[in-house]
């Protein structure tokens, strides 16, 4: 409930014109969706929101309330639904922040998975380290922020198996990833333990290809595509909140899907 200071003077036309104006920016889209209407705008006009900047820390105070609200809904323990081989989506598509031409070419070879933060044991890993731990396969689906959807068959090492082998504080909020082509995000505890969420090192029955995030990516079905980082480089063991290269644009940090 919000607390109501509602000043005369204040033009109401004005201020929707204002919301509006961040609304319709590219990374306040999902806002426009998922969180907020002009309409419940409109009974808001008690927190002083008389200029751009104003609408802007409402709009992120409102993002950080929807995130709390996902997170309590969130069951940890609930399955995405899972395809056959033959509902596979072929080929599966290429989605990025920047086009195709431009996926970063990284020698598996030299590749090291840094590991920081709230862990005990903060070695690097090699890919064929990675390999060699225990894998499982999932066929879901792929769910863009943009509006499509694809499905496909990821093999890789279950993120809860991995962060138990790290000793990770189990207990901690988030976790971040730096990834090789300058992306980054993160996401909480609860999510990265879900039985799903994977640390995906095959396609299809094979080595990860460049386009879909060679070395190594995260695959979470339970969450929008722009939350499941590519390439990825380090993993950080946090209580500090991280963001994430959408999410400090304005997208929700939560991200479920």
């Amino acid at each position: 409930m919000f607390k109501k200071n509602i000043n005369p003077a204040l033009d109401t036309e004005s201020i929707l014109k204002d919301a509006q104006r961040e609304l319709a920016l590219p990374s306040r889209r999902l806002f426009a969706k998922r969180a907020l209407t002009l309409g419940g705008l409109s009974l808001l006009t008690g927190c002083n929101i008389t200029d751009e900047p104003s609408v802007n820390r409402m709009l992120e105070r409102i993002s950080r309330m929807n995130d709390g609200v996902q997170g309590w809904l969130f069951d940890p323990k609930r399955l995405a639904p899972t395809y056959t081989q033959a509902e596979m989506t072929r080929p599966f598509p290429f989605n990025a922040f920047y086009a195709i031409e431009e996926v970063p070419e990284i020698d598996g070879a030299d590749y090291r998975l840094e590991v920081s933060g709230l862990v005990s044991d903060k070695r690097s890993w090699t890919l064929q380290q990675l390999h060699k731990l225990p894998q499982n396969e999932q066929i879901t689906r792929h769910i863009c922020v943009e509006g499509w959807s694809a499905i496909g068959r990821w093999g890789g090492v279950p993120f809860s198996y991995f962060l138990k082998q790290i000793g990770a504080d189990l207990s901690a909020k988030y976790i971040d990833f730096q990834c090789g082509d300058d992306y980054h995000t993160s996401i909480d505890m609860p999510t990265a333990l879900h039985p799903q969420t994977q640390l995906t090192l095959t396609y299809d029955g094979q080595i990860l290809p460049p386009k879909y995030g060679f070395p190594m990516k995260l695959r979470m079905p339970t969450k929008l595509g722009y939350k499941n980082p590519k390439h990825i480089t380090s993993i950080e063991v946090t209580n500090t909140y991280p963001g994430g290269y959408w999410e400090d644009q304005g997208y929700n940090w939560f991200g479920g899907a």
